[in-house]
């Protein structure tokens, strides 16, 4: 979410008039993430949205993000909802670059959760995940394992030996758990896939703050629902400084989720696998971004370093769930 394509208020102007949905007062650059270009747009009808230029995402891949969030939000899951034009087109072009407009969701993010926020996280991702089953467009996890086999060879040149045997070795690894009968037959759906601790709102009184809203699928993709758990306990469940699970968070995650969507065997088997792939996936995009980065105003890569000990944290300290 850096500027790469700078917007005038008479463009961002043009799309919310088409909308019907009053005049720009006020619109300012978002300076977080790394992907798109994101603005938030407040109107003379007192409505804050958020503006998305799409800078990677093609005119062909966006349906499958823009519908789904349509999908989800019509279910009853916290998420913002894409605004269409009087044809119901809800994918639109902004400076040339595709574009979508939706509502901004309350609160604010919670960058020290408590166990109280990772039981929202758990119970709201398995959700989003049940609602998801009927959704009826189906595009792959873009970053997923075809995405690590082809970009890993791309960042190994940049790394030290030590770090390069470790990457290396764990794709070794993902690539023989892709291929077995259990992972094969892992429940699937639409995930979120990048559901980090900045891409949640809550809102309420300090300690008993309430979920508002998952926000940013634009990684979103059909993967196993593991993942994206795995993801989550990833960035909500750890100590950031050195990649330590706290397992009490982790716990209360996990406990949540399957209250709602009750998990499998197989599943809770491969969870400190998948716990490892989430490190494998975030590490190398960020070595990716970090090495080889594209020019945008405000844009901050962040350090691949961390996931990196998040990975050899998974490695060394498996962590396995048990009802």
């Amino acid at each position: 979410m850096a500027v790469f394509t700078e917007v005038s208020l008479d463009a961002a102007n043009a799309l919310v008039k088409r909308l019907g949905l009053g005049s720009v007062t006020a619109l300012r650059g978002i300076a977080s993430g790394i992907e798109n270009t994101n603005y938030f747009v407040t109107t003379d009808q007192g409505v804050q949205w958020v503006l998305t230029l799409f800078e990677r995402l093609t005119f062909a891949q966006l349906p499958f993000y823009l519908h789904l969030m349509k999908h989800l939000a019509a279910r009853g899951i916290p998420v913002p909802d894409p605004q269409a034009d009087a044809a119901g087109e809800i994918l639109h072009t902004v400076c040339g670059k595709p574009a979508a407009l939706v509502n901004k969701l309350s609160g604010g993010h919670q960058l020290a959760p408590s166990v109280w926020h990772c039981q929202q996280v758990g119970q709201m991702l398995a959700r989003m995940h049940l609602a998801g089953r009927d959704f009826p467009l189906h595009q792959p996890n873009l970053r997923g394992l075809d995405w690590w086999v082809e970009t890993v060879p791309v960042v190994v040149p940049y790394m030290d030996a030590d770090a390069r045997r470790l990457i290396e070795d764990e794709l070794a690894f993902q690539r023989h758990v892709a291929e077995t009968a259990a992972y094969q037959a892992l429940p699937r759906g639409p995930v979120h896939a990048d559901l980090f601790r900045d891409n949640v709102m809550f809102d309420g009184l300090p300690g008993h703050e309430k979920l508002t809203g998952f926000f940013d699928f634009y990684f979103a993709g059909v993967d196993t629902w593991l993942f994206d758990l795995a993801v989550c306990l990833n960035d909500w469940c750890i100590d950031l400084d050195t990649g330590r699970l706290v397992e009490e968070r982790a716990a209360a995650m996990v406990a949540a989720y399957d209250a709602e969507c009750p998990m499998r065997a197989d599943e809770l088997r491969l969870l400190p696998a998948m716990m490892r792939a989430g490190a494998l996936r975030f590490w190398t995009s960020r070595l990716w971004d970090f090495h080889l980065p594209r020019e945008a105003s405000m844009l901050k890569p962040h350090d691949p370093t961390h996931f990196e000990r998040v990975l050899r944290e998974r490695v060394a300290n498996p962590w396995h769930w048990m009802r």
